[in-house]
C-alpha cells in the first residue's frame, strides 16, 4: 500500500520542504505538493488551507506546512475543523503531538530547522502512534468544541 501525504510551505519553508519531500519519497511515501514552487514571497495561509483541505476532504490522512517560524502555519490550519496541527521543534515533540494530541499536521519551522533534524523530526512524527486512552477523551472534547462552534456560527448566520 502507497501512503500518501499532503505538504505546503510558503517561500520562507520552500527549501526545507524540498528537502523533506526528498525523504518522503526515499521512505515510499507519494506526496502530494500543494505548493509553494519557489522562494518567492508566498502567503502561508493560502498553503495552509490547501493541506488543511486535503485532509479534512479525506484526499490524505497527515500532512506536513512549514514556513519560516512555523507559527502562521499552526494558526492557519487550525482554524480548520478536525485539524490538529502542532509545532515540533525537535523528536521528542514530534514523538508526544502523535502520541498525546494525534496530531495529523506536523507544522515545521524553515529559519529554525537544517534539513537533517527535519528528517528526524518528520520521521518520529510518522512512527509514533497516538496513545488513546486518557487522550482520547481530550480529543473528543476538542471535536466538541468544534461543533459546538460551528452550530453556534450557523444559528447567527456566520459561517
Amino acid at each position: 500500500m502507497i501512503k500518501e501525504i499532503a505538504i505546503g510551505a510558503d517561500h520562507a519553508g520552500f527549501p526545507l520542504k524540498e528537502a523533506v519531500k526528498a525523504f518522503l519519497t526515499d521512505q515510499g511515501w507519494r506526496v502530494a505538493d500543494k505548493g509553494t514552487d519557489s522562494e518567492q514571497a508566498a502567503d502561508y495561509a493560502d498553503y495552509a488551507a490547501a493541506v488543511a483541505r486535503e485532509i479534512v476532504g479525506g484526499g490524505c490522512e497527515r500532512g506536513i506546512l512549514i514556513c519560516g517560524s512555523g507559527a502562521g502555519m499552526v494558526i492557519a490550519a487550525n482554524k480548520f475543523p478536525h485539524i490538529r496541527a502542532t509545532l515540533c521543534l525537535n523528536e521528542e515533540m514530534a514523538r508526544l503531538c502523535r502520541l498525546h494530541n494525534d496530531s495529523n499536521i506536523l507544522v515545521l519551522a524553515g529559519r529554525m530547522t537544517d534539513a537533517a533534524t527535519a528528517g528526524k523530526i518528520v520521521a518520529m512524527w510518522l512512527q509514533t502512534q497516538f496513545e488513546g486512552g486518557r487522550h482520547q477523551r481530550r480529543i473528543d472534547k476538542i471535536r466538541a468544541i468544534e461543533a459546538s462552534l460551528t452550530e453556534s456560527c450557523c444559528r447567527n448566520g456566520k459561517r
